[in-house]
């Protein structure tokens, strides 16, 4: 009995070491997110200044990749995409949806896993990010409204904070869970037959995401 108990922790200690990432290792995550934005939006100045937007929530995939310096240190790369609409508030708000706009936010943290040998290994990071927007557009409503009208919002750098936890389903399988705020503040400007018109807009979304990953 002693013998077979002997066995058997040393079973699992080797089925625990070959499950740690180690120095050098790399761990891919895929996951579906939902990114909220927790906007603070000025009006939209100078014609509306008591009109402004709404940034609506979006549900995408998302795809990670984690790098790990040490046993407890990596540096993760979070890539995806995600599309949104922006509705009016205030004088806008009979106008419904105003626009659209997708918004690209690669996003790099350094992160610290506090059990790198555990089945269950919660982890925290910090970094920043860099968001391009693109494809924004103007529903009929606004132009019907104001006039044919281009929408563009200035790039925006800053940082970011997470936390998340990856439990064991496999020798190299896991589920995660994770939670993120990036940091994005931009300004749209409105383009109205040379008319201009801006809106500052804190976007700050909470990025919360569950997904699939393994190591590498």
């Amino acid at each position: 009995m002693l013998r077979a108990a002997l066995i058997g922790t040393a079973a699992i200690g080797a089925m625990t070491s070959v499950a740690a990432a180690e120095q050098g290792d790399w761990i891919v995550r895929g996951r579906a997110i939902l990114v909220s934005p927790q906007e603070d939006a000025s009006g939209v100045e100078p014609a509306f200044p008591n009109g402004s937007v709404e940034v609506e929530d979006a549900v995408v995939p998302e795809l990670d990749f984690t790098y790990f310096l040490t046993r407890n240190v990596g540096v993760e790369l979070i890539l995806a995409t995600s599309p949104h609409d922006l509705e009016g508030t205030g004088d806008l708000e009979g106008l419904g949806k105003i626009g659209d706009v997708w918004a690209l936010p690669p996003t790099l943290t350094l992160q610290y896993h506090f059990q790198p040998e555990a089945k269950v290994r919660p982890y925290v990071g910090v970094g920043f990010n860099y968001t391009i927007f693109y494809n924004e557009d103007a529903t009929s409503s606004l132009n019907n409204a104001i006039g044919d009208t281009s929408i563009s919002l200035d790039e925006s750098f800053g940082v970011a904070v997470q936390a998340g936890v990856d439990v064991d389903v496999s020798e190299n399988w896991f589920v995660n869970a994770d939670i993120k705020w990036i940091q994005i503040d931009t300004t749209a400007t409105l383009n109205t037959g040379g008319s201009i018109n801006k809106v500052d807009v804190e976007l700050d979304p909470i990025v919360a995401g569950i997904g699939l990953g393994r190591r590498f």
